[in-house]
């Protein structure tokens, strides 16, 4: 199962700094969260009638009348419109409103990084009829980081693990991982996430606190509690520190947003309107050439397409991209214009692949209402033998192997995913001459070309950096097409040249960094941010 902890030893401050990472894993700590000691302290009493609104142990979600999306100016009346979570007050989520309202600058960075995803996520919510609530899951998830990952292998807006991302249908590979695809994370999230409100009842708090630490946890808790006479709803069970502070950190949040006005906090503006379309491509495509095509700068087109771990889509599929809503017509007409046997260097997207397309897993739904994609074929040259570490599961092991769980249990006979220590496994190989062998029958490409020369006038206030990014090329390219200085400013009215894209299949992984940066006296959070 997937779940997500928050270490509690981290600093508050680190986290207000990086704003990411709080992870997903049964067990494993993460290494940062958004904020490990909220203020008030365990020494905190609980009070008479702090389930004010909370109408019973085992409350049965009810939904009023929802209101048509489409009714809505922002995605924050949307979302409001939606919520259905019952009301609490309990000491708890007091402590979490608080700190987050002592860092304002937290909820402001939030919101501008929830903007590209929260009205596809409103989508999701309401076709699943599940409460508002869950779309700001992703802020104690995290932070709205797509790229977000942790020490325990947790990935992606949603912190999904390998193995549950597995059940869940999203396929990882070398090529591509489906946890942080923004489009198939979100479809896979609030489907696990309503399988466990079912799981428990209809009982929402029950689900979210098994989305965080396993529900075999929470049924241990549950039946402790029975045994003894006990009451079983949410507060009252006995639960890891990280999962008793994730619920009310949630209901924090949505508190806060609903109530921006009583807490003087600044609501970002963002359109009921969608951010993103998703496009079928048909076929690889080099994700800096996608960009230009779609006249985004290259860092804001990969916040939408941060499942790709190379520089060009995978091989095998998915093949869709998620292009900004303005560029999408434009760049469905400039894609046409390219041949498919110009789209990517196959000669270099092969040498690139150090690491043989996996085998695809296939959702429990179809994805995306497009022709189905073809399956990689895997061939098995020979396995290797290999001996279980104490601590290990078949998860990691798939993991750090490069295989799949399936594949595992399927060559060693294996009727559950539970290993021993000390034992051996047999671990399935995959030839290189199998994409060898793909790639060889996939069109020879000339590289791609571009017509001609573009011209860009220089504007008040541009920089080397900022022209180089709206054109998918690096500063150093454009600073020696034109004979400048990257250090030294540019003078408006200045025209630059912008070169024909030539595509470079670079192998390395996308940024996606853990950074550990340590407080300094003074320090503020936006200092440290233009430090790291």
């Amino acid at each position: 199962m997937m779940h997500v902890n928050f270490n509690r030893s981290t600093s508050i401050v680190l986290i207000s700094l990086s704003l990411a990472l709080a992870g997903c894993t049964e067990t494993a700590q993460k290494p940062i969260s958004l904020s490990d000691q909220l203020p008030g302290g365990d020494e905190a009493q609980e009070q008479d009638g702090y389930y004010q609104g909370y109408s019973s142990a085992k409350n049965r979600l009810k939904f009023g009348k929802r209101s048509s999306s489409s009714q809505h100016a922002t995605v924050w009346d949307r979302l409001l419109s939606l919520y259905s979570l019952p009301v609490v007050d309990h000491y708890r989520v007091d402590k979490a409103v608080d700190w987050y309202l002592q860092h304002p600058a937290t909820l402001a960075i939030i919101q501008q990084r929830a903007e590209p995803y929260l009205h596809h996520i409103l989508d999701e919510i309401e076709a699943k009829n599940i409460p508002g609530e869950i779309a700001l899951l992703p802020v104690v998830e995290s932070a709205f980081q797509a790229n977000a990952y942790s020490h325990a292998d947790a990935s992606g807006l949603w912190q999904f693990i390998p193995s549950t991302g597995e059940e869940y249908g999203l396929e990882q590979n070398a090529w591509y991982d489906g946890r942080r695809d923004v489009y198939a994370s979100t479809k896979a999230a609030t489907t696990y996430l309503k399988e466990l409100s079912e799981n428990f009842d209809g009982d929402w708090l029950l689900a979210l606190a098994s989305y965080n630490c396993g529900k075999n946890k929470v049924r241990r808790s549950i039946e402790h509690n029975e045994n003894r006479n006990l009451p079983t709803d949410y507060w009252s069970l006995n639960l890891p520190h990280e999962t008793e502070d994730y619920v009310p950190r949630l209901l924090a949040i949505a508190k806060i947003f609903a109530n921006a006005e009583q807490y003087n906090i600044n609501l970002r503006h963002i359109p009921n309107k969608p951010y993103f379309e998703v496009v079928d491509i048909d076929s690889p495509l080099d994700l800096r050439l996608a960009a230009q095509l779609a006249n985004t700068p290259y860092d804001k087109f990969l916040k939408l397409n941060p499942g790709f771990n190379k520089a060009c889509t995978a091989p095998y599929g998915p093949h869709r991209l998620l292009v900004p809503v303005e560029h999408a017509q434009a760049f469905k007409r400039n894609l046409a214009q390219v041949p498919i046997s110009e789209r990517v260097d196959y000669a270099q997207l092969q040498r690139a692949s150090e690491t043989p397309v996996a085998k695809r897993i296939e959702p429990k739904k179809p994805d995306i209402a497009h022709k189905p994609e073809p399956r990689a074929i895997v061939e098995v040259a020979h396995n290797t033998r290999y001996q279980v570490k104490p601590g290990e599961t078949l998860s990691t092991i798939a993991s750090r192997q490069h295989t799949t769980i399936a594949s595992l249990r399927d060559v060693n006979h294996l009727r559950t995913n539970s290993v021993r220590s000390g034992t051996y496994l047999q671990v399935p190989n995959t030839t290189k001459s199998t994409f060898a062998k793909k790639t060889e029958s996939l069109p020879k490409l000339a590289k791609v070309q571009t017509t001609g020369n573009q011209v860009y006038t220089v504007k008040k206030g541009d920089t080397v950096w900022n022209i180089s990014q709206r054109f998918a090329v690096s500063p150093k390219e454009l600073a020696e097409w034109n004979k400048l200085n990257p250090k030294t400013g540019l003078i408006s009215g200045r025209k630059l040249t912008i070169k024909p894209f030539n595509p470079q299949i670079a192998s390395a992984s996308p940024s996606i960094r853990l950074v550990h940066y340590t407080v300094g006296k003074g320090d503020t959070l936006t200092q440290n941010c233009e430090k790291i």
